[in-house]
């Protein structure tokens, strides 16, 4: 099974990949060179083309901070269903 890259790592290959392709060489030599795959090459350029180390750091830190607002919110709406039922009479 393949090593997981952190965000910082997978922008450093795509720096080196960048440095490789300056140089001339073509797609397929840079990924055998930076072992990964042409497919793994493609789909972290999609993704982290245009970032760097920071503004990785910078979307971990909005991504944690987004999926711990969606918990309040839904144990806010579980509250609110409860305070509802109650409110009816129907426990």
């Amino acid at each position: 099974m393949a090593k997981q890259l952190s965000g910082t790592e997978i922008v450093g290959k795509l720096r080196q990949a960048d440095v490789l392709l300056a140089q001339g060489k073509n797609v397929p030599e840079v990924c055998r060179e930076i072992g990964i795959s042409q497919q793994t090459y493609y789909r972290w350029r999609n993704k982290y083309g245009g970032m760097s180390p920071d503004m990785i750091k910078q979307l971990r830190a909005l991504q944690k901070e987004n999926l711990r607002l969606r918990k309040v919110v839904s144990d806010q709406a579980i509250d609110i269903a409860i305070l509802k039922e109650v409110a009816q009479g129907n426990f």
